[in-house]
């Protein structure tokens, strides 16, 4: 019998060896990267595809729209007949902006013909919100990425941006005679330069590591292949006897927490009699792209914590971790509880994640294409900088980090002035390609941690096994680590926890010294063992304070500490002084 034309098929070939793929694969997949600021357009891709296809499958969708769209188109035709007829200043508008949008805000946009442009674009936003959302069959992270992708085509044509429609830009353009045009092009000649040199934004020269910012007296006590850990010198005459050990995040530079003397919260808790050790993370490079998690929690954390304990012995430590730092905290802490290290007093999480299942908007650059991307890139260079990244995190804040920007700077001519703050952002770090992979995946995409597979010296930790009274400051507009995201903590513990909502960012939120008068806090403490809120449940029921949460800190930890005595010395014969602070790391570029 003759074979079917099934069976004379030559078997499928099986590779064996990817060896080869990844050689050709692995170098354009980098390449990609960089063409596109480490932007994964697959993902894009995939998103809208599915989008626009299950749009198609939904005529009742596509009938609500074009209804919206009608309906709209009426709204606009009916405002500028009123504006006509009764001037601008006394028709209603069609669609009041979101409270957070300052775009439109100047009373030039109230004006014919800006006030038509403003309230067309706005409901041209509302219409593409509603096409976006709540299409039937559409995944929802491709769902979230579509919609985020909408905003930011819409921002291209908002009025606001465009010199010819902006009525503000006109005016000044009018008022001076075309000088705001000519200092907006010197200020972005000046900007290409120093992009191009790689230098950084103009006004950072006010702002000198170890000069203005980072200048809280102390020594380094340690030096490991991934940080430095400084003991700060005391500024009164006893302290509490616990000392206080701070983690920042690996992905910034730990003087966000000792920024100008005003600005500093290590100095405020120096000057408010805390004996204070803080980390400051190697800035790595090539030759340490195999560094792992498992490195930074042994050389960094628990290095650090042996080196403190040393120095003052026969006391318990108040721990602080910020962003990731925090992470780490959280699960030093569990493995510590899992072990029977006993060694924490309490511990203090600023802005930090433990749950990553919501992660915010982040997520929108998260997910196994993106991922991929990343790790073709590091591959190659051992490392991943601040600045492969920036595309996402310009692109998550796109008003205020670009838009903004080009137009007070280029169009209005008016150059921002430097802080502190924004200077520290500028003063970007690296990170390990190893450790910045395990990190998305273990943290992000797989959700460890939170799910209780997190391994440790080989065995999984449980969050449920922290019993340490537990300080958290979550931040309002926070769109690296959402608050209700910081917030789940409370459902993986049943430990006592003292919970914080401050207003503004990630980083702004943080550093909130107590003469600002534009801080306010909202705070609540859960006793150990009682169940926890939901989140918005809280936020009814936690009064708001006015000023800073720095003060509201001291106090929760003072409470937990012993008697004032005499401060520690500086060091110890095992931990002898090797410089002074800020330290030789947190200089490396």
């Amino acid at each position: 019998m003759p074979n079917s034309p099934a069976s004379s098929r030559s078997p499928a070939p099986v590779l064996s060896d990817s060896a080869g793929a990844d050689l050709i694969d692995a170098p354009i997949h980098a390449a990609l990267a960089r063409s596109t600021s480490s932007l994964s357009i697959a993902s894009a891709w995939l998103a809208s595809t599915d989008w626009a296809i299950h749009l198609a499958m939904s005529p009742g969708k596509c009938l609500d729209l074009a209804r919206l769209a009608l309906s709209q188109t009426r709204q606009l035709a009916h405002y500028a007949g009123e504006c006509m007829m009764a001037g601008p200043t006394q028709a209603h508008t069609c669609v009041a902006p979101p409270k957070q949008d300052r775009r439109f805000s100047a009373p030039e946009w109230q004006q014919w013909p800006f006030n038509l442009m403003h309230q067309g674009f706005l409901l041209q936003e509302q219409w593409w919100a509603a096409a976006t959302h709540g299409v039937w069959g559409v995944e929802k992270h491709h769902e979230n990425v579509v919609a985020f992708m909408a905003r930011q085509l819409l921002d291209l044509t908002s009025p606001g941006n465009l010199p010819a429609t902006n009525p503000v830009v006109l005016k000044r353009t009018v008022d001076q005679g075309g000088g705001n045009l000519m200092q907006g092009a010197l200020n972005a000649l000046d900007d290409m330069q120093r992009l191009t040199g790689h230098q950084p934004p103009a006004g950072t020269e006010e702002y000198v590591v170890g000069r203005d910012v980072g200048i809280t007296p102390g020594k380094v006590v340690l030096r490991t292949r991934v940080m430095e850990l400084i003991q700060y010198s005391p500024t009164t005459a006893t302290v509490h006897p616990e000392p206080v050990l701070i983690v920042p995040a690996w992905i910034m530079k730990y003087y966000i927490l000792d920024l100008s003397p005003h600005n500093s919260l290590i100095k405020y808790l120096v000057d408010h009699g805390h004996t204070v050790f803080c980390i400051s993370w190697k800035n790595p490079g090539a030759e340490d792209r195999d560094l792992g998690m498992d490195d930074y929690l042994e050389h960094g954390f628990h290095a650090a914590l042996g080196a403190v304990c040393d120095i003052v012995p026969k006391q318990k430590v108040h721990a602080a971790g910020y962003c990731l730092g925090g992470t780490l905290l959280a699960i030093a802490a569990a493995a510590m509880a899992r072990d029977g290290d006993t060694r924490l007093a309490s511990m203090t999480l600023f802005a930090a994640q433990t749950d990553f299942s919501e992660p915010g908007e982040l997520a929108l650059f998260i997910d196994e294409s993106q991922v991929s991307l990343l790790e073709a890139q590091m591959n190659q260079t051992g490392y991943l900088t601040a600045g492969q990244m920036a595309g996402a995190f310009q692109m998550l804040r796109s008003y205020d980090l670009f838009w903004s920007k080009m137009v007070n700077e280029y169009l209005l001519g008016e150059r921002a002035p430097m802080n502190d703050l924004m200077a520290w952002n500028a003063d970007a770090t690296r990170m390990p390609a190893r450790m910045h992979s395990q990190y998305l995946r273990r943290l992000f995409l797989d959700d460890d941690l939170s799910e209780g597979r997190y391994p440790v010296g080989g065995k999984p930790v449980a969050l449920a096994d922290i019993a340490l009274p537990t300080f958290i400051v979550g931040t309002e507009t926070d769109h690296v680590a959402p608050w209700r995201s910081v917030y789940k903590l409370h459902h993986m513990t049943g430990t006592e926890i003292t919970f914080v909502l401050t207003n503004r960012g990630h980083n702004a939120g943080i550093v909130s010294p107590p003469d600002n008068p534009r801080h306010h806090f909202r705070m609540l403490t859960r006793a150990e063992g009682r169940p926890h809120l939901a989140p918005d449940d809280w936020l009814a029921l936690a009064p708001e304070t006015a000023g800073s949460w720095w003060p509201a800190w001291h106090a929760w930890l003072e409470a937990r500490s012993g008697a004032p005595v005499k401060p520690p010395r500086t060091g110890s014969r095992a931990h002898v002084a090797l410089c002074d602070a800020p330290g030789s790391y947190v200089m490396e570029k």
